[in-house]
């Protein structure tokens, strides 16, 4: 090689190229690490309707350590995914001195089942919060997994519904599938399994149909509704828990 002048004149920019960069990421390195970059501000871009910004503050604290190029953004968010209203957040670096942070928030829907703190979210999700909203809204109980079919039978159902002038205050599935819906004034109604010859929307329509029939029936207003018949239904009523008057069409 010491023969050959132009190979060692490549060699030799080789080098002088590979230090080059080498200088240049120490200097990187060693810039991120100056104190001419601190980190000012954290500004949450994002309106915020149940999470509070004093809860935001607390799940940075700690974490806002480095400066602006070495902050690790990846903590802080997984910091504040932890707290009960926040269903993902992204963070970016503003320059020169800041940080953005958009957070997405769990919009509640629904309760789910009976243990207090328990939410669905328009996405059928299910997260635990504590919820101090003004709107009322309903009760939602099944089995683990089946929150979104749950969320999307009650809008169905409620649109099936409204001829009654009646809100859905709760649904609930069963382990085998079987559909109950409980009315704003307590009437319970039992819908069954989705069948293919008498699909529960069908059911849910007879039982619309027949609502002004119920109330006017001479035993006064039953307790619950059973729509599980394939051509009618059956009332129980409270004054005997035990007996039921059938209607058919």
């Amino acid at each position: 090689m010491w023969h050959r002048p132009q190979l060692m004149i490549v060699v030799a920019d080789l080098l002088l190229l590979a230090a080059a960069a080498a200088l240049l990421v120490a200097g990187a390195l060693w810039a991120t690490r100056l104190p001419l970059f601190p980190l000012r501000e954290a500004v949450v871009v994002s309106d915020l309707h149940e999470l509070q910004r004093k809860d935001i503050e607390r799940a940075l604290a700690g974490l806002l350590r480095g400066n602006f190029f070495s902050v690790n953004l990846d903590t802080l968010r997984q910091s504040l995914e932890k707290l009960p209203w926040v269903r993902h957040a992204e963070l970016r670096r503003r320059w020169p001195a800041g940080i953005e942070i958009s957070i997405e928030e769990h919009r509640p829907a629904a309760y789910w089942g009976e243990n207090a703190g328990q939410l669905v979210n328009t996405y059928g999700e299910v997260f635990s919060a504590a919820y101090l909203g003004d709107d009322v809204l309903p009760v939602l109980a099944g089995p683990a997994g089946t929150s979104a079919e749950a969320l999307r039978r009650y809008g169905e159902f409620t649109r099936q519904l409204a001829p009654t002038g009646h809100r859905l205050a709760a649904l609930t599935v069963s382990p085998r599938l079987a559909w109950q819906v409980r009315l704003d004034d307590g009437l319970l109604v039992d819908l069954g399994r989705e069948q293919a010859k008498a699909p529960i929307a069908q059911r849910l329509a007879r039982f619309v149909d027949n609502y002004a029939m119920l109330h006017t029936a001479h035993r006064g207003t039953p307790v619950a509704v059973d729509m599980r018949y394939p051509n009618g239904f059956a009332l129980r009523y409270a004054s005997s828990a035990g007996n039921e008057s059938r209607g058919r069409e």
